[in-house]
């Protein structure tokens, strides 16, 4: 998170438009974070066997991180209770089928091939 807190302190703190980007930036993609501690089935298990860690646990540290680095960059925090769900249960939208159909583009075209 060095670097990534780094370039948001920089463009965040810099010129007026630096400022203007990152807070859009912030603001489209924020309702995106929500998800990434919210454990499915599978993580859930994988934290009871030991295997994982808890995923509340690391929520508030990066929470306290992020207010820490956003509010040292002059950045607000979205004032929204929503956040985007149903990744990890495999609800995607359409924009999902072009990148993994790019992703997918060498096991297509060669079947069987290995690395």
């Amino acid at each position: 998170m060095k670097w990534s807190s780094e370039w948001v302190l920089r463009l965040g703190d810099g010129t007026e438009l630096s400022h203007q980007k990152m807070q859009a930036a912030v603001d489209d993609f924020w309702n995106f974070t929500g998800e990434m501690f919210a454990e499915s089935d599978f993580e859930k298990q994988m934290h009871l066997q030991g295997v994982s860690p808890d995923l509340e646990a690391i929520r508030d540290i990066w929470m306290n991180h992020v207010q820490r680095i956003l509010q040292q960059a002059t950045l607000k925090i979205p004032q929204t209770n929503w956040m985007q769900s149903g990744g990890k249960q495999g609800n995607h939208s359409e924009h999902l089928g072009y990148i993994l159909t790019e992703m997918q583009y060498m096991q297509r075209a060669y079947p069987n091939m290995e690395w």
